[in-house]
Parts: structure tokens; C-alpha cells; sequence
């Protein structure tokens, strides 16, 4: 391991002019602050690094004061420089998120390199995303979540910073798309005190209030708290809507030594919402606010507890143990009536129907393993080994049915119905097991392979509750990944990587693997802190579940292609100028279908181009008034598909958003946001009955005090 880039100083040269702001790819990388012990030689010849203990949430990165960050552990169980990650890694710091006062997942992610979101529109069940063309897995502190669709919408406040790793990635966490996967890094007690207190209003009615606060509970740091709350109460942006939330979540932090920390975390998630308006009828033109849902009907609400526990122990040879565990009990339901078919007669009645859906889910995950670094003559050597345990379980209740029709130009609604045909009534039971291996290892500080190998045993046992059928599967599956990084100087590194992916599809049918080959530079100037990188790949995901025509079963037949560009760039150029920009291309392909002969066509919902600017310019105050600080950005996104058939598209778009924000005293400030400034419209998704459109412009105005 490079223990100079570890031991840069945490200034920087801010000589570079704003002209910068033209270059293309970029992510920023900030100096680490690191505390080194007395080392010790082991007895076969080889030397034990030093002793590092590493304060924050990013292994040293302030997430709080930088929109930039220097290490990650999206990439596997190791922190690690973005730099000599072999990887495409993007951080979006909770800077960068009060930045741009984002509260979704979406709102999140939507500048990133690789990431297309809202593809859903005004259909707000889930967190819509994709990277690289697929669906993401989600996991927090290492530790699985799931799909977003069909979980619940998280919440971001709870974050210091949200990981989004490129590419297949599970040999890091397990299960995953080889698209990519996002680790979201939940806010922990700090050693210092701090904290922050806000309102918020704006736009649909919405009142919001939030802390986030801690500070040494001992003088000697040994005991620290962090609490952090938000309430709101809201509308959304069409009639008869509801988003409402209440968020809180406690932490405590034990350091009993400087070579151990024991930290708890206690969360609460209450939301109640109205998941969408039921969609437009195809081919009109109406206000975003129309609503052809049923007002009494269209609900969602979410009900999640979690209790967590990270363990992080240094036994000063060179070998540290760090464990996170988690449990969590989440009940959600959902009622939604939307419109199923827009007739095409010259009808003006539209026909609905209602679906619905109860769920709890209880988990527990634990990770656990152990990492020992070393240095041998020019060779650093770092090795991982650890194991996975996750016990699941799942009552899922689905109900759907005919509604009554709408008439879109005089809409009456009929009221909830007495009862919605229960149509599906399951109990899953899942045990995974995994074991896993990372090295990696660094020749004469420029010359760094890792390797990495993970298998995991997936127990399944379905029981559906209408027919009373049991079902069983058992998966093992082995997967790699393989990654060379060469520095050719201290601002500049090259990578090659190899990395698989698996994801169980279901009981009958093997699991649908895929495979990611990617190459990519990084630049890391010295003058100020940024971090430049682009990446080319093709990955390619077989197996893919589809009906087999011919047995009209279930079978592995699928498999589709992805190649594409990423170029991201996040930058803090000097004390005014910072900026975030994206750029990804991606080119789609079905190779095989299996089913309805859609080969040679393109992936729905993956457009060719997307590209994203934020620009903050940050104004000194002169005495007379206060800092001052102005953001503006675009979001850009070419056509896509609908549908695999390629016969439904939407047209491509440009969305801006923009941010002011004054500092009325010291420590306070009053933010304005602006997302979808000129109000712009269009089609997220549409075709199958309904259209969708994106969300319009909102405005929001926090006053916040920090400490």
C-alpha cells in the first residue's frame, strides 16, 4: 500500500484560472488524514505497516464540508483512492446533496456518469434507477437492501454519502446486476462536535424541519452521539396527493482505545404518501396535476425500523477485524388506480383498474472480516477474507382488479372499493451464506493487482398461501473479478479490470450471470483537489430469464449487450469555483430473446447519450452583505425505448436546475432551490395505457443554522 498518498498535506495550490471548467472527465480526490502508531517487524523478514486510524465516514474525506472524496469501499470491503480503485467509482458527498437539496434517491443520483433516473416519471412507488442499463442492487454499509423497485423509497438525510460502483461488482457485496450497484454510508457520531438546523418550504404546500447534531459525550472522545431527525408535510405536484414523512435516527460510538470503535445506530422511517395521479391518458396534453387515480384508494406507506452495529478493531501487527451487522423490520402497503387502456374510438373514457399490495419484510445481515496489510522489500500487500450471513423473510400479499372507467374531460370518482381481488398471497424464507477473498498488491508504488473471489449459497423455500405449494431452490454460485492499475506518475493512473456478476432469478431457473471488461484512466492533479477519469466497457448479461416458447416455461434463453463511454468529473478548482459534470454513452443490444423476436434491438429505457453540468460560483461577502453562492445545472438525455420492441420512445430533453444561497449572519444562511427551471415537459414513459410525464419545476427556500 502507498502510504505517501496517504500522507499528503490537506491544503492545495488554488493557481488554476476558471478556464478548467471546459476539461471533460473528472471526480475529486481529496487528501487523506491519517494518524500513524509505531510499526513492527514480523518475524519472517516482511514489515507490518503502520498503524492508521482513519476518522470520517470516507475513511478521512469531510463529507460534510467537500463535494469531493478521496477513498471508497463501493468497490469491495477495503477503503481505498478512488485513484487506484481499477474501477469506474462515483461519490455523492452529503455536501453535494444539501448542495442541490436533494430528498430522493433519484434527486441523488441524477448527475452522475452512468446513472439514467425518473425513467417512471410521475409514478412514484419506488427509486427508479439504472446504471450502465440496468437495474442496481442497493446496499447500506456494505450490508444488502435489494432492488429499488418494489422496496421502499430511502431516505437520503440519513446519508454522509451514496457510492455508485460501475460495472459487476459481486464479488464486493453478493447478488448484483453487472450494470452496477449503489452503497449508501449511513451518518455516524463524529469525534467533535457539530451539527445543523433547518426549515423548509416551497412548492405543493411542503413544510419540512430536520437536525443533525452530536458532539463527545466523554472529554476524552471515548463516548460520542449523533442524532439526526426530519419531519415533513407535504403535497406532491398533482391533486389529491400526500407526502408526508417522519425520519429519525440515533447513534452512539464507543472508542474504549485508539485501535477500536464500537458504533450503534438506531433508525426509524415513517412515510405516507400518494404513489401517483393514475398516469395521462395517451395522446393528451394535461396539467401535471390532473389526477385519474382514486382519491381514497391511491395510498403508500412504509413502516421501517433498524438497529445497526459496526465493530472496527486494529490488533496493531498489521491485522484489523471490522464487522457490521443489521437488522430490520419493514411493513409497507400500497393502493393504486390508474388508467390501464386509453381507448381509441373517439371515447373520452378511460378504462382503470386497481391494484394493490401488503408486504413485511424482517432481515438480519451480519458481515465479518478480517484484512492484514504488510510490506515486502518494493511489494505492499494487502489481504481481505470475510464472511456473509443473511436471513430473510417475507409475507407478500398482492391484490388486483377491473376499477371503473374515467371520463378524462369531466372526472368522477367512484370511492375506494369494498374489496380488490387477492391474486397472489406468498411466504419467502431466504438463508445466504457467502465466503469471500480480496488481494490485492502494490509493486514499487506504481503497479498495483487485485484479485478478488466470493461464493455464495442462496436457500430458498417459497410457500404460496392460496395453493398451499411449497417450493425449494438452492444456488451456489462462484464469482471473480480481476483488476491492474499502473501509476505512471502521482497525478496520473491507468486500469484494466474483469468482473462478474450473479443474480438468482428464480426457484426453476439458473441464475442470470453477466460479465463487465473495462478499461479507464484517472488524473489526479496536485494543484487542486480533482480528479479527472474515463472509462470504456462491454458487458454482457446471459442467462436472462424468459417463456420459453416452444415449453412455454420459464428458462435461461436471454442475453443482451451493453458497451459504452463514462467521463465524470467533480472538482473544487479554487476557493470560488466547483462543478460536477457527467458524461455517458451506451449502446444496447438484445443478442438473444428467446421469445418475441426482439434480437437486434435495443434495451428499453437506455438512451444512446446523457450529459450533466453543476457549476457553483461562490461570491465573498465585502462587509456590508455576506457570502454569497450561485449554482446552476443541466441534465440532458437522448431518446429512448419504452419497450424491447422499439416501437414506444420518448424524445430527448434538457432539464436545468439552478441554487442560490446568502448568508444572512455567521452560520446561518437562507438557500433557495430551483429544480426544472423553465418548467420543461415530456414524456418519462408512456405507451402502455397511460403516459407519464416528468416532474415539474418545484421551488424550494431552506433557512438553516449550523454549529
Amino acid at each position: 500500500m502507498n502510504m505517501k498518498r496517504f500522507a499528503k498535506s490537506g491544503s492545495w495550490m488554488s493557481g488554476r484560472s476558471a478556464r478548467l471548467l471546459g476539461c471533460t472527465a473528472l471526480v475529486v480526490l481529496q487528501p487523506f488524514a491519517v494518524l500513524a502508531q509505531d510499526s513492527a517487524a514480523s518475524t519472517d523478514g516482511g514489515t507490518v505497516l503502520d498503524r492508521i486510524t482513519i476518522r470520517g465516514s470516507g475513511g478521512g474525506d469531510d463529507d460534510s464540508r467537500s463535494i469531493v472524496a478521496g477513498q471508497t469501499t463501493g468497490a469491495g470491503k477495503m477503503p481505498t483512492a478512488i485513484l487506484d480503485t481499477p474501477a469506474s467509482v462515483s461519490v455523492i458527498t452529503a455536501k453535494e446533496i444539501q448542495q442541490r437539496n436533494a430528498s430522493t434517491i433519484e434527486e441523488v443520483l441524477r448527475y452522475t456518469a452512468g446513472v439514467s433516473t425518473d425513467f417512471y416519471g410521475s409514478d412514484d412507488r419506488f427509486d427508479y434507477f439504472k446504471i450502465r442499463g440496468f437495474d442496481a442492487y442497493t446496499y447500506r454499509d456494505g450490508l444488502v437492501i435489494g432492488r429499488p423497485f418494489g422496496g421502499i423509497r430511502e431516505e437520503a438525510y440519513a446519508y454522509e454519502r451514496v457510492e455508485v460502483l460501475k460495472g459487476a461488482s459481486s464479488t464486493a457485496f453478493g447478488v448484483s446486476d453487472p450494470g452496477g450497484s449503489v452503497n449508501y454510508v449511513s451518518k455516524k457520531p463524529k469525534s467533535e462536535r457539530f451539527g445543523e438546523a433547518y426549515v423548509t418550504g416551497g412548492s405543493h404546500s411542503r413544510a419540512e424541519t430536520g437536525i443533525d447534531f452530536g458532539d463527545n459525550i466523554t472529554e476524552d472522545d471515548t463516548l460520542s452521539y449523533r442524532l439526526t431527525g426530519k419531519l415533513r408535510k407535504s403535497d406532491a405536484e398533482y391533486d389529491y396527493s400526500r407526502d408526508d414523512e417522519r425520519f429519525f435516527m440515533g447513534g452512539l460510538t464507543w472508542r474504549p482505545s485508539d485501535a477500536t470503535s464500537l458504533t450503534f445506530i438506531y433508525d426509524h422511517l415513517h412515510k405516507d404518501g400518494v404513489p401517483g395521479g393514475g398516469g395521462h391518458p395517451i395522446g393528451t396534453d394535461f396539467d401535471r396535476s390532473r389526477f385519474f387515480g382514486e382519491p381514497d384508494y391511491n395510498y403508500r406507506g412504509t413502516n421501517r425500523n433498524s438497529f445497526s452495529v459496526m465493530l472496527d478493531h486494529d490488533f496493531g501487527t498489521g491485522l484489523t477485524l471490522g464487522s457490521t451487522a443489521r437488522y430490520s423490520k419493514t411493513n409497507s402497503d400500497f393502493g393504486y388506480a390508474y388508467i390501464a387502456s386509453t381507448p381509441t374510438n373517439g371515447s373520452t373514457i378511460a378504462n382503470r383498474s386497481f391494484f394493490g399490495n401488503d408486504s413485511a419484510v424482517e432481515s438480519f445481515v451480519m458481515d465479518a472480516h478480517l484484512q492484514y496489510d504488510a510490506s515486502f522489500d518494493t511489494i505492499d500487500s494487502r489481504t481481505l477474507v470475510g464472511i456473509e450471513y443473511n436471513r430473510t423473510r417475507i409475507d407478500n400479499r398482492a391484490f388486483f382488479g377491473a376499477a371503473p372507467g374515467i371520463n378524462w374531460l369531466n372526472p368522477v370518482y367512484t370511492g375506494r372499493p369494498a374489496s380488490v381481488p387477492l391474486y397472489q398471497s406468498q411466504k419467502t424464507d431466504q438463508d445466504t451464506k457467502a465466503i469471500y477473498a480480496q488481494q490485492d498488491l502494490t509493486f514499487s508504488d506504481k503497479l498495483i493487482a487485485s484479485v478478488s473471489l466470493r461464493n455464495d449459497w442462496l436457500d430458498t423455500e417459497q410457500t404460496n398461501r392460496l395453493s398451499g405449494v411449497r417450493a425449494q431452490g438452492d444456488v451456489s454460485e462462484l464469482t471473480s473479478r480481476f483488476g491492474v492499475t499502473y501509476r505512471w506518475t502521482e497525478e496520473f493512473a491507468t486500469y484494466a479490470s474483469y468482473a462478474q456478476s450473479v443474480v438468482p432469478s428464480s426457484l426453476t431457473v439458473e441464475p442470470e450471470r453477466g460479465e463487465q471488461y473495462e478499461v479507464g484512466v484517472k488524473y489526479q492533479p496536485l494543484a487542486f483537489p480533482a480528479l479527472f477519469t474515463a472509462a470504456v466497457y462491454d458487458l454482457t448479461k446471459n442467462n436472462i430469464t424468459r417463456t420459453d416458447p416452444v415449453t412455454n416455461l420459464q428458462s435461461a434463453i436471454g442475453e443482451v449487450r451493453v458497451r459504452g463511454v463514462d467521463l465524470e468529473a467533480k472538482a473544487e478548482i479554487d476557493e470560488n469555483w466547483s462543478l460536477t459534470a457527467a458524461y455517458s454513452y451506451l449502446s444496447s443490444e438484445i443478442v438473444e430473446n428467446g421469445t418475441q423476436g426482439n434480437e437486434g434491438n435495443e434495451l428499453a429505457f437506455v438512451p444512446h447519450h446523457t450529459a450533466s453540468l453543476w457549476a457553483t460560483y461562490a461570491l465573498p461577502g465585502d462587509g456590508r452583505r455576506g457570502d454569497m453562492t450561485f449554482s446552476v445545472g443541466g441534465r440532458y438525455s437522448s431518446s429512448y425505448y419504452f419497450n424491447d420492441a422499439n416501437t414506444l420512445s420518448t424524445d430527448g430533453h434538457i432539464v436545468f436546475d439552478a441554487a442560490v444561497t446568502y448568508d444572512l449572519a455567521e452560520n446561518t444562511s437562507l438557500e433557495v432551490n430551483v429544480s426544472n427551471v423553465f418548467d420543461e415537459k415530456h414524456l418519462d414513459y408512456g405507451g402502455f395505457g397511460a403516459d407519464f410525464y416528468n416532474p415539474g419545476r418545484t421551488i424550494m427556500a431552506t433557512l438553516r443554522q449550523t454549529w
